[in-house]
């Protein structure tokens, strides 16, 4: 498995942004695909976006046009630039590691929060 850190979480006013970066422990180029989850009180996980080795970006409805995700395969580092937040995007963000064999990888989490 690789090890995934979080940073960039913090607390900011509605329509303010915020860049999270997930540094990996080793090359990020053997990883299908990266993503970042978030997860609200009383809520399910959701995925908010994803990046595969290829490139091929996806993203949550919510966030389409407000998120966007990168990988800088040098830096074994992925990046989740928020922009436009709302109050609704409260919530701790996770980033995860999806190897080509399905195994999973998770960080700890960092706590974005949105006031209004």
């Amino acid at each position: 498995q690789v090890h995934l850190v979080e940073s960039g979480g913090g607390l900011v006013q509605a329509g303010g942004s915020l860049r999270l970066s997930c540094a990996a422990s080793r090359s990020i180029l053997s990883i299908n695909r990266m993503g970042w989850y978030r997860q609200a009180p009383g809520a399910q996980r959701e995925l908010v976006a994803g990046i595969t080795a290829g490139g091929t970006r996806d993203y949550a409805d919510s966030v389409k046009g407000r998120f966007t995700i990168s990988r800088d395969n040098a830096k074994n580092t992925v990046y989740l630039q928020m922009n436009s937040l709302k109050p609704e995007d409260t919530a701790v963000y996770y980033c995860n590691a999806r190897r080509f064999d399905g195994i999973n990888s998770w960080g700890q989490g960092t706590q974005v929060t949105v006031s209004s």
